[in-house]
């Protein structure tokens, strides 16, 4: 019900991660990593379906080990999203890998070592179908280039990068992608930029060991968005020191916001004041809980009063305007009959959310299949 202004997004080659396209305007992929021991398979495993039930497109997997690699083997047959493996220094544990299920390769082939590594991995890579990111950080780049720039400056992560891209591209192999990452958002940025002019590769994008919840949704919010607002991204990552779950609900909420991508709840809600009439913050909070599995895009309002709340009401699916003991209900911005017991207000809105997300997917699917 909202509208958004179309972004022009940058062309690029398509690659496949397992089942998901990625670059050459398929949709963007939104990633995470699992940040348990990944011997630890039972963990790995539950951690990888809570991702998928917040609807992570992919997941990456540290192989720091040849033991890694096992219970990788044994991970990959246990759940059905697509799988990165994470790999340094060893290209032996990429190879295994690959052998193993891996649905792609994460490397960054300055710390592989000798071209003749990078050669066998690329040779198995070709040879299975497996495509690989060129992973370059500002905190591992190369030692030449590092002594050349003095420091990991943008034009760094971009000569770093375009040398690689070189090197797999005199190999005959084009089934890869691209990340230029960095911790300050406006080095990453400026890299991206550099970069997304030099080569025809999908990029992926994010800002790189961000921080905290709060401090890394920030950092990434800012970086991400401004490089998707100019066509840049095909495949995202936020990395926060926090529950990998929610790098996927920022994730997919930066797409939101920038209308680009749509999965999902988006919850309108005022920050709260004297005039609200139910706990608008524990509301919230406890419906984004419990809808978390909901994947139809659907706008819901919830205000505590009747300032804001009536116009907010009359622009969503489904919308709430706080009152005295009951609170209106709108649909469709239409003044419904009945109306909400404050007392039981987050059951109530949970029903009513379910029965409008089941009737737009309903219409969604009719719709699909008519065109």
């Amino acid at each position: 019900m909202n509208k958004y202004k179309t972004i022009n997004r940058r062309k690029s080659d398509r690659i496949y991660v397992g089942n998901i396209p990625i670059g050459n305007n398929a949709p963007i992929s939104v990633q995470s990593m699992t940040n348990t021991r990944t011997t630890d398979i039972i963990n790995t495993i539950n951690q990888i379906n809570q991702l998928k039930k917040v609807g992570v497109d992919i997941v990456r997997i540290s192989i720091p080990t040849t033991e890694a690699a096992e219970a990788f083997k044994i991970i990959k047959n246990k759940v059905n999203v697509p799988l990165i493996a994470d790999i340094h220094f060893d290209y032996r544990l990429a190879i295994k890998s690959i052998e193993y299920g891996a649905d792609c390769l994460r490397i960054n082939p300055g710390n592989i070592g000798k071209k003749r590594k990078i050669n066998e991995i690329v040779s198995c890579a070709k040879h299975n179908n497996i495509p690989i990111r060129i992973g370059i950080n500002s905190g591992s780049l190369e030692n030449d280039i590092l002594k050349k720039y003095k420091s990991p400056i943008p034009e760094a992560l971009v000569e770093s990068a375009i040398r690689n891209v070189e090197y797999l591209d005199s190999l005959n192999f084009n089934q890869f992608k691209v990340s230029v990452k960095a911790s300050d958002v406006f080095s990453a940025v400026k890299a991206n930029k550099i970069l997304a002019k030099k080569i025809t590769q999908p990029i992926h994008i994010g800002i790189t060991e961000s921080g905290s919840l709060r401090n890394g949704t920030v950092k990434s919010s800012i970086g991400i968005a401004s490089l998707l607002s100019d066509g840049i991204g095909d495949t995202l990552r936020i990395s926060l020191a926090a529950d990998p779950t929610e790098e996927v609900k920022v994730g997919y909420d930066i797409l939101k916001v920038l209308g680009i991508r749509f999965r999902g709840i988006n919850f309108i809600a005022c920050p709260t004041c004297s005039r609200q009439e139910f706990n608008v913050i524990k509301v919230v909070e406890e419906l984004e809980k419990k809808l978390e599995d909901i994947e139809t895009s659907m706008n819901v309002s919830i205000i505590g009063c009747v300032v804001n709340g009536i116009g907010e009401a009359q622009m969503a699916h489904l919308g709430v305007t706080g009152g005295y003991k009951t609170s209106g209900l709108y649909q469709d911005g239409i003044r419904q009959k009945n109306k909400l017991n404050n007392k039981n207000i987050i059951e109530e809105l949970e029903m009513h959310i379910r029965k409008k997300s089941d009737e737009l997917k309903k219409i969604r699917t009719v719709n699909e299949n008519d065109i």
